[in-house]
């Protein structure tokens, strides 16, 4: 009888022990330190409105003057020839530069008015592929619908948008209206053949591109798991594209679906789609002939290789915004939980870079970008249903997640994911399924103050 006590107070012990072991609280974000350096050596601390469009601070003087170059040519808003400053806009074009559809270096709005000038386009392709596997341009429209046009002429097409209200249910009983856009065309110069896909698409951020191209592509090879053989239900794949300038085929990096392989190659793309302006590396019209289908004819370039080389430069020098708030214990707190709901085997925090020739200062970083650069089925609701390369029409690439929080600082908005449809991050979450729907789901299933703290980590990286 006199054991009984004792006994009674060991298992006390013992089960005390055993709770507080279950609850130990995560005091710091390991690696706190080169985390806050979100971009290597190319890191810059600037909390303010232009946080995104400054030059890397460890650029040579050779490259730095081709930054500053790049940055002037980002700017350069182009008009109907034959002008003498900056002619050969497209007679059907999106916008009229770059940095109308990147303002800052960040990232587009969504459009108060679907057809104003502005960061939104629709990709447009039918059934098939190109010569290289690509999609297979709409006749008479091309890869890119172009709803603007120069005194004279007819916008290709004009956009509609209607919405479908998405109710979105949390554990605790807070409910969430998502609202998904359904995209349609009107007032079209000729008739849209009716097999033509749609793809929505809005301008991301530029900042942090040249590290991005920067990782090998073994290391992006070493994270597919196409057949899920860990049957974790996520199954990233490369996207294999072609590339005009090694006229081979290489790993997309860049675009929503990861359509192109370089820097060089979006660059030089964006300048022919949105804004119908000739390249070495695009030397065609974007619009020639489409009213009566003939081959598209080979003009002079409108813009030089030099210029093509200083816009290289400059988005792949862009410094990226430090990590803020890594003390905070909300942002701890996030941070775990971001762990725990498995976002970090899409969003993978860290990578290493190689050797970009030429450029030293986007070399040998280590960096935190939070990205596999891999193709990921996000489910129904988010897909365009228009194939690109490898891409289905379910898959996305996963987006950097590096500053993210500075957005509405420096973009005056908090519209996320490929079209901008995400009025804020946590419906960025929610719009996720597919792949995804597991980690969807344990973030509906916390409690405000857990969603609010990995809503913090977020904003914090």
């Amino acid at each position: 009888m006199k054991k009984t006590p004792l006994f009674a107070l060991l298992i006390l012990l013992v089960c005390s022990c055993s709770e507080d072991d279950t609850n130990d609280t995560l005091t710091n974000i390991p690696d706190k330190e080169a985390r806050l350096y979100a971009g290597g050596k190319t890191t810059i601390f600037a909390n303010t409105s232009f946080s995104f469009d400054n030059p890397a601070p460890n650029l040579n003087e050779t490259n730095l003057a081709l930054h500053l170059a790049g940055d002037m040519q980002f700017e350069q808003a182009f008009v109907t020839a034959p002008s003498i400053v900056n002619p050969g806009l497209g007679a059907q074009f999106n916008n009229t530069s770059c940095i109308s559809c990147h303002p800052k270096d960040g990232r587009a709005g969504f459009p108060m008015d679907i057809n104003s000038r502005s960061g939104f386009f629709l990709r447009t392709s039918i059934p098939g592929t190109d010569p290289h596997g690509g999609p297979n341009p709409t006749p008479g429209f091309g890869g890119q619908l172009q709803n603007h046009a120069i005194y004279g002429k007819q916008p290709e097409v004009k956009f509609t948008i209607t919405y479908q209200d998405l109710p979105v249910h949390f554990k605790d009983g807070t409910t969430v209206i998502l609202k998904k856009p359904i995209y349609g065309i009107t007032d079209s110069y000729i008739p849209m053949p009716t097999n033509a896909m749609f793809s929505p698409r809005i301008g991301p951020p530029v900042y942090g591109l040249g590290l991005l191209e920067a990782i090998s592509e073994a290391t992006l090879l070493k994270n597919e798991d196409i057949l899920d053989v860990d049957e974790d239900e996520i199954s990233g794949k490369a996207n294999l594209v072609w590339d005009p300038v090694s006229k081979t085929n290489k790993i997309g990096r860049f675009g929503w679906k990861g359509g192109a392989p370089s820097v060089m190659v979006q660059s030089a793309g964006a300048y022919n789609g949105d804004m119908g302006i000739t390249s070495p590396l695009f030397p065609n019209e974007a619009d020639a002939g489409q009213s009566n289908g003939s081959p598209l004819e080979e003009k002079a370039p409108e813009i030089t290789q030099e210029i093509l080389d200083q816009i290289e430069i400059y988005c792949q020098t862009l410094a990226v915004p430090a990590a803020r708030n890594l003390d905070d214990p909300k942002v701890i707190q996030g941070f775990q939980l971001f762990e725990d709901a498995n976002c970090i085997a899409c969003h993978i925090p860290k990578h290493i870079t190689g050797i970009i020739s030429g450029v030293p200062a986007i070399s040998n970083q280590t960096i935190y970008p939070y990205t596999d650069l891999l193709l990921h089925d996000m489910g129904d609701d988010l897909a365009d249903n228009r194939p690109e390369f490898l891409a289905d029409g379910n898959e996305w690439q996963t987006r950097p997640l590096w500053g993210i929080g500075l957005t509405n600082l420096v973009n005056g908005h908090t519209n996320f994911l490929h079209d901008g449809r995400a009025r804020n991050l946590e419906e960025a979450i929610l719009w996720h399924s597919g792949e995804a729907k597991k980690s969807r789901e344990y973030y509906t299933d916390l409690n405000k103050s857990e969603r609010e703290a990995m809503l913090a980590f977020l904003n914090a990286i």
